[in-house]
């Protein structure tokens, strides 16, 4: 496996960021992965563009406590974000898995049920690695290759199934 890395390009993207997270690390740790990194005031605060592969992500830290979720604005803030990118994700940043933690990915995904991807993280390494798996995967190139890979592993199991070989056996 170690081979296969060491041959493989690393893939680069360009990205685009909400100023609010210029001094962030995780902006810190796509730059040195070598992204073009875009600091955008015209996209919303807490959210990563990945324009090549169409999707987007908003970053959010839950410290208000759930009852002042309505009040905070926060959950406008998902819904515009949900209607403006039509592949987008909510990465729910939670240090570790409390109660608190629980209850706001339960209330969240009780509210935007199937129109919002949550991705719980931990912290910023996991961010990236998230948004990066899932941007590589989506982006045109990469989204052809695995479909074609797909398409394979699909007709070798039909063709090895025994099931297939037993209706054969009967024709």
């Amino acid at each position: 496996m170690a081979t296969h890395t060491a041959t493989t390009p690393q893939w680069k993207t360009t990205i685009i960021v909400s100023t609010s997270l210029q001094s962030h690390d995780t902006s810190r740790l796509l730059s040195a992965q070598q992204h073009r990194i875009r600091f955008s005031d015209g996209v919303e605060s807490g959210a990563f563009i990945f324009p090549l592969s169409g999707t987007a992500f908003l970053l959010l830290d839950p410290q208000n406590p759930l009852e002042h979720f309505e009040e905070s604005g926060l959950i406008e803030r998902i819904k515009m974000f949900v209607q403006v990118h039509r592949n987008s994700f909510l990465l729910l940043y939670a240090p570790f898995n409390g109660k608190k933690e629980l209850e706001i990915l339960s209330v969240l995904q009780h509210r935007f049920s199937g129109k919002l991807r949550i991705l719980p993280v931990r912290n910023s390494a996991e961010i990236v690695k998230g948004m990066l798996t899932i941007a590589k995967a989506t982006s045109k190139p990469h989204v052809d290759s695995i479909r074609d890979r797909m398409s394979l592993a699909r007709a070798h199991i039909v063709e090895n199934s025994p099931v297939w070989e037993m209706l054969r056996d009967i024709l």
